[in-house]
């Protein structure tokens, strides 16, 4: 399946952060790696994005659009660090 990188996630991410995600730096609870959110492989589906590790093909987290709202699953992700004053 063909995959785009994580900067298409800025439009879906917006509306649920006060932060650019894809600026965001995450570490990924199946291997510890450690990007920035926009280098992430990310899976279109026709309601939202499937974001994975760059390095062992994890779901780092799952935008979902469905009437109206956006559902945002993030339990592939540590953490997530921004930097201060964004």
């Amino acid at each position: 399946m063909h995959h785009l990188d994580g900067n298409v996630l800025s439009g879906s991410a917006a509306d649920l952060f006060a932060f650019e995600a894809t600026a965001a730096q995450g570490r990924c609870r199946s291997c510890a790696d450690i990007a920035a959110l926009g280098q992430a492989l990310v899976y279109g589906l026709p309601m939202g994005h499937v974001a994975r590790c760059r390095n062992c093909d994890n779901v780092l987290l799952i935008i979902v659009e469905h009437g109206g709202r956006r559902s945002l699953d993030m339990r592939g992700l540590c953490w997530i660090r921004v930097a201060a004053g964004h």
